[in-house]
């Protein structure tokens, strides 16, 4: 598989068949946004992929749970700043859980690893990358002579745009903070003075922590400076050797065209989007625009998502009822080249948008045989596997129902079946509104109903 490699601005082969990545997490001062959910979305069908692919990926995400945002929203609302982080961790996981977002295998804390956090300052220190001012510990970014590396912008360039500095005591308008100087809670002993961490500092220290090398560090393109390129500057200065192999960034979000953004009070929390439009069409819209490209936040596209989905969820309910005996025909002629369209795709920087035309053209192929009553279980045998993996990488979950709930289920078809031949349709009808209700809708062939199971959570 090839990647976009933001460093080299080119595809790199993932070669080791041990996938390390880390992913830059939400600080969490307030609902996560649909901007985020592109983001983890995208990483979470990678991680998929690479899975389906056999590489053992292991993947750590972290959450900022120390961070001014944070104070200042914990001020507002009159809490302790780490009640307001719990809080909307506890509120992540509802969110991303509901999209479909398989858990990391750690989320690291800032706020748990401050002795992590002294180390790596300290060590910098030592090397003559960090110095102690009366406001704090800063990294002097002349020191590395790689600095911009990543955003590919000239150190001098930088110095001679920077507006003028508040701190006299720093050597570098450029230089960024370490460590804080403060006595507010939260705050921390250290060897310098009391304070806090800053935000750069935090992702080196654990991801240095728990991987020893970074196969794919992600995140989102507005972080490419100045937060990437500051952990790449303190890493690498600290180790002494390559911090990431590839670093891969997503596109914005925007919405009318400006970024989505808590502090431009402009976002989309994902607890209402799923109310609108459910888990799995937001996820199609996610994936609907190649990752790096900037994707706008447009009701029209995301309504577009709602129909596409309904067409690719109506075909697996359709695969799971062919009970009829027939023959193949070209069904697995068309699956396999589906399938090979869909890998040709999600191996060549994650091309989404090809990958969901591959499973189209599939969905396309089954619904055509269902409307024409011709969809046998000949035909749902050779197409269901490519069916499933396809759904399966990309994140797609077909709801589903108890063995208890699908038993009375059949036992209301029947019921109305008969009501039906009595030519009872007012009876017969309120069977089909009782179970919708219930979040089952019906569909009627000629020779049999069948049913699909209904996202309650939608507004409708």
């Amino acid at each position: 598989m090839k990647i976009y490699n933001t460093l080299t601005k080119r595809l790199e082969e993932i070669k080791s068949k041990n996938v390390n990545i880390y992913l830059c997490g939400v600080t969490v001062y307030d609902y996560s946004h649909i901007g985020h959910a592109r983001t983890i979305i995208v990483f979470d069908v990678l991680r998929r992929y690479l899975k389906y692919k056999g590489y053992n990926v292991r993947f750590i995400q972290n959450f900022t749970d120390v961070d001014d945002k944070i104070i200042n929203a914990a001020k507002e609302q009159g809490i302790k700043p780490l009640e307001l982080a719990n809080r909307f961790i506890e509120q992540y996981f509802k969110d991303f859980d509901r999209l479909n977002v398989l858990r990391a295998d750690l989320y690291p804390r800032a706020t748990e690893h401050i002795d992590d956090i002294i180390k790596l300052i300290q060590g910098l220190i030592e090397k003559g990358y960090a110095y102690v001012t009366s406001k704090g510990v800063y990294f002097h970014v002349p020191k590395d002579e790689d600095y911009g590396k990543l955003s590919k912008k000239d150190v001098n360039e930088l110095i001679a745009g920077a507006r003028i500095e508040v701190d006299p005591e720093k050597k570098s308008p450029l230089d960024f903070a370490l460590w804080k100087f403060s006595d507010e809670e939260p705050s921390w002993d250290s060897p310098w003075g009391r304070g806090r961490p800053g935000w750069h500092v935090e992702c080196s220290a654990m991801s240095l922590k728990y991987l020893e090398h970074i196969d794919i560090h992600g995140g989102g393109e507005d972080l490419i400076f100045p937060h990437h390129e500051n952990e790449i500057a303190q890493s690498e200065s600290y180790t002494c050797k390559e911090f990431a192999r590839i670093w891969m960034h997503v596109g914005m979000l925007t919405i009318r065209g400006e970024k989505m953004s808590k502090s431009l009070k402009n976002i989309e929390p994902i607890n209402q989007a799923l109310k609108k439009y459910g888990a799995n069409p937001i996820r199609l819209y996610c994936l609907s625009a190649h990752y790096r490209k900037q994707l706008d936040y447009d009701y029209g596209l995301l309504e577009q998502a709602v129909a596409r989905w309904r067409d690719i969820e109506h075909a697996g309910f359709e695969l799971k009822f062919a009970d009829e005996e027939g023959e193949a025909y070209d069904a697995k002629e068309v699956a396999s080249n589906a399938m090979k369209m869909f890998d040709d795709a999600m191996s060549n920087d994650l091309d989404t948008p090809n990958a969901l035309h591959a499973l189209n053209e599939l969905v396309k192929y089954i619904n055509k045989h269902a409307s024409k009553e011709t969809l046998n279980k000949s035909i749902a045998n050779a197409v269901k596997d490519e069916y499933n993996t396809m759904l399966s990488i990309l994140g797609f979950k077909l709801l589903d129902v108890s063995k208890e709930e699908e038993e009375e289920i059949n036992r209301l078809i029947e019921e109305r079946d008969r009501l039906r031949r009595e030519k009872r349709f007012k009876e017969a009808d309120a069977i089909r509104e009782r179970l919708r209700m219930k979040g089952i809708e019906l569909i009627d062939h000629k020779k049999k109903t069948i049913w699909k199971k209904l996202d309650l959570g939608i507004l409708y």
